[in-house]
């Protein structure tokens, strides 16, 4: 007869030594697995909480004195107020030069001693991560609320050291391989080769907005207080000398000019009659002087207003073009004495006007070279020299402390007419090339120093 099989025996539970042991070996494999130091610092803080359990873990760089990592952040601020104080104890238990072991709150100052019971529970374990080699690089600080048991201690104590070794991998510096000497002697002539390049003299030069305007154009102000009537003529319109440019309205000066008529005749008829009447009237002979004052004054009067309404068109003194911007903006203005209301040019007579900023200005003398690249042409260059350097900055139309420098083209071109833009690059004295390469970052530097 066979004899029955005897069945399998039941499963029995798993051993927690064993569990513990292959977690230990697991969180082993797993860190030397990290590819960067931020990864592995992560994994320490949170993972360790699968062999011993904590509430908080926080790991500590020696060499950097700050905190690396905290469980459950992402990311740290090492300016927060928290931050900032545990470092500060992690520097003094460093100094100490402690052991694994337990840290106790009673051993701090008293005002520190309301932070950690406020932000960390009472049991600290202090456990430093030392490798073979006796390095201790990072120290791993668990907090938690039940006291640390030596099993425990002995059990991190034996993780230390794996963790170690992975940061210290991920950390290892190649060594300085030796300089063959061909490619030292290569590395020092192009040194030399460089120094002696940035010692080679060039020719300071600096690009400014610049712009085609009149030279010596004739202002065609306002004569009189009043209002632009009309304007009659164009923008940049051909004009000749005693061509009328621009109306003021006279209905108030016309209106003045009936009263003073008015007056006046009534000043001439009493007056001719106070003259029939002194032949035979001794009276009238003795308001005769007064009379002939008064129409003298009405006369005078009379005369200035007819001179001050002819005043009233504007006319140009000479031959050239009208510059102003539009008509429609002066059209019922009203303009002070002397206000300017257009210039008169010669259009072939112009010069150029540069606005340097004074953020870029270089030593310019008058007679320097400047080239002008129109928006309008911007491939043709125009030459031209500085006749005028404004002695100090002012604020331009766009906000910009610049200098005001005037330049005459040293060539006739038909192309140019007032009112173009363009940039103008102006040529300074020559001075050695690592000078003008470092001319703008020593002068930010000499601001920040204040040198």
């Amino acid at each position: 007869m066979n004899r029955p099989t005897a069945a399998p025996a039941a499963p029995t539970e798993q051993d927690p030594q064993l569990t513990l042991l292959a977690e230990l070996l697991q969180l082993q494999r797993r860190a030397r697995a990290r590819e960067t130091s931020d990864e592995l610092a992560f994994f320490i803080v949170n993972e360790t909480h699968s062999l011993v359990k904590y509430r908080q873990a926080l790991l500590w760089s020696n060499e950097q004195q700050r905190l690396q990592a905290v469980s459950g952040l992402a990311s740290l601020d090492h300016n927060a107020p928290f931050c900032s104080t545990f470092s500060r104890w992690c520097r003094q238990w460093q100094a100490e030069q402690r052991q694994s072991g337990t840290l106790r709150c009673q051993d701090l100052p008293v005002e520190d001693q309301a932070l950690w019971h406020e932000h960390l529970p009472e049991h600290l374990l202090w456990l430093p991560l030392r490798s073979a080699q006796g390095e201790t690089t990072l120290t791993l600080i668990l907090a938690r609320e039940t006291p640390w048991l030596a099993a425990e201690i002995l059990l991190l104590d034996t993780l230390a050291e794996p963790y170690a070794h992975a940061w210290s991998s991920l950390h290892k510096q190649r060594r300085a391989t030796p300089t063959h000497p061909k490619k030292r002697r290569i590395v020092l002539c192009s040194a030399v080769a460089l120094a002696l390049v940035m010692l080679i003299p060039v020719r300071q030069s600096v690009l400014a907005p610049a712009e085609i305007v009149a030279h010596q154009p004739v202002m065609v102000r306002a004569p009189v207080a009043g209002v632009v009537d009309d304007i009659l003529v164009r923008p940049n319109q051909p004009i000749r000398a005693n061509q009328p440019l621009a109306r003021l309205d006279a209905r108030e000066l016309e209106n003045r000019l009936e009263a003073a008529r008015q007056t006046f005749a009534t000043a001439d008829a009493q007056y001719r009659q106070a003259q029939q009447q002194a032949l035979f009237d001794a009276n009238s002979k003795a308001s005769l002087a007064v009379l002939q004052s008064r129409r003298e004054q009405a006369q005078s009067e009379r005369d200035f207003l007819l001179r001050q309404l002819e005043r009233m068109q504007l006319t140009s003194p000479r031959d050239g073009v009208a510059v102003f911007d539009d008509a429609s903006e002066w059209i019922g203005r009203s303009v002070a004495v002397g206000e300017r209301i257009m210039m008169v040019a010669d259009p072939k007579d112009v010069e150029l006007e540069i606005q340097l900023p004074a953020a870029d200005a270089i030593a310019l003398e008058t007679g320097a070279d400047v080239r002008l690249f129109l928006n309008v042409a911007p491939n043709a260059a125009q030459e031209a020299q500085l006749t005028q350097i404004g002695y100090r900055a002012a604020l331009t139309p766009d906000n910009v402390m610049a200098y005001r420098l005037r330049a005459r083209f040293t060539e006739d071109d038909a192309q140019r007419r007032v009112g173009l833009k363009g940039t103008a690059k102006l040529y300074g004295k020559r001075t050695l090339l690592v000078a003008y390469l470092l001319r703008k970052p020593l002068a930010t530097l000499r601001v920040w120093l204040g040198v």
